[in-house]
């Protein structure tokens, strides 16, 4: 066998053993994850909330994931959210945005990234979101930026607290200016949630970045993150070669940006409810008080004006 056959030979050799690989798709269907110590049992992991027993790490997880560990099993009410024209800018590459949208609804089974719910925590009322990871990397487009200004408005209406568990890679590229201006869009709706003295929670999980940190991620009255998760806006290595420093190793690691300032407390995710459920309790009590206050005020102001007429 001269040498061009054995090339040709081995080449052969290489297409039959990447056939043999496992597709994404296999993947993502099989029982098994990996993690520290190798293959893991997905129900394993399910049934230890998606954490890791040995090295504690926190899998991504779906909305409804989430909410059921959280709130309970079914125990929210899923709300309808505005979906605004899909693919405004015609955007294709490998493959045109409006076909990215229907793999991505087809494998989580959500319109957009973000899912808004209404549900109860210690008898308390909220309205709650949450981003799926894995559509389209929870980017944020037109849809869920509405989506977080419709759950924002529900609890202005119904004088809830906002939750919002964020993920994501921060604005979805395919419609350039349009999911920037989320950012603006939703910053300006939680002030609005503010000035109506609602609590507004953020807990953060992995990965958290780009745009997201830089508007409403960051924008909470208590900030929660799961350990171990990343937050950060631009990239390690981005950031490495500007400073042209080494990098803490747990450089935008949850426990570093606590230590920061940036992050109020590092939760586990068994321990979420209780300690939101707590928050609110505080919180809802501090406002209840001010209000009590501001209104006997009005009142003394009221007799006064009575008075000197």
């Amino acid at each position: 066998m001269n040498w061009i056959k054995k090339v040709l030979h081995i080449g052969e050799k290489i297409k039959k053993v990447i056939k043999k690989r496992a597709t994404k798709e296999e993947i993502e269907s099989s029982d098994w994850t990996s993690c520290c110590k190798g293959p893991v049992l997905k129900k394993d992991l399910e049934d230890n909330l998606w954490v890791c027993d040995a090295c504690g790490k926190h899998h991504r997880i779906s909305c409804r994931q989430r909410f059921d560990i959280v709130f309970g099993k079914n125990n929210y009410e899923i709300l309808e959210t505005p979906i605004p024209q899909d693919d405004p800018l015609n955007w294709k590459d490998s493959k045109t945005y409006k076909e990215r949208l229907e793999i991505a609804r087809k494998k989580t089974g959500q319109e957009c990234a973000v899912m808004i719910v209404k549900t109860k925590i210690n008898n308390i009322d909220i309205t709650a979101g949450a981003f799926d990871f894995a559509f389209i990397g929870a980017s944020v487009g037109a849809a869920e930026g509405e989506a977080l200004i419709y759950g924002i408005q529900n609890a202005i209406d119904k004088k809830t607290p906002f939750v919002l568990f964020t993920a994501g890679g921060g604005m979805r590229m395919f419609e350039s200016l349009i999911a920037l201006s989320q950012m603006t869009r939703t910053t300006l709706a939680i002030n609005e949630l503010k000035k109506n003295n609602l609590p507004y929670l953020v807990c953060l999980t992995d990965p958290t970045a780009g745009g997201i940190t830089a508007s409403f991620a960051m924008l909470g009255d208590i900030a929660f993150a799961e350990p171990g998760a990343l937050i950060a806006f631009a990239g390690k290595r981005v950031i490495q070669a500007t400073v042209k420093e080494e990098l803490p190793s747990d450089f935008q690691k949850s426990e570093y940006v606590e230590k920061c300032g940036f992050v109020d407390l590092i939760v586990h995710r068994k321990d979420l409810r209780e300690k939101i459920g707590s928050i609110l309790s505080i919180l809802l009590k501090k406002n209840s008080a001010i209000n009590s206050v501001s209104n006997e005020t009005s009142e003394d102001n009221r007799t006064l004006t009575k008075a000197a007429s």
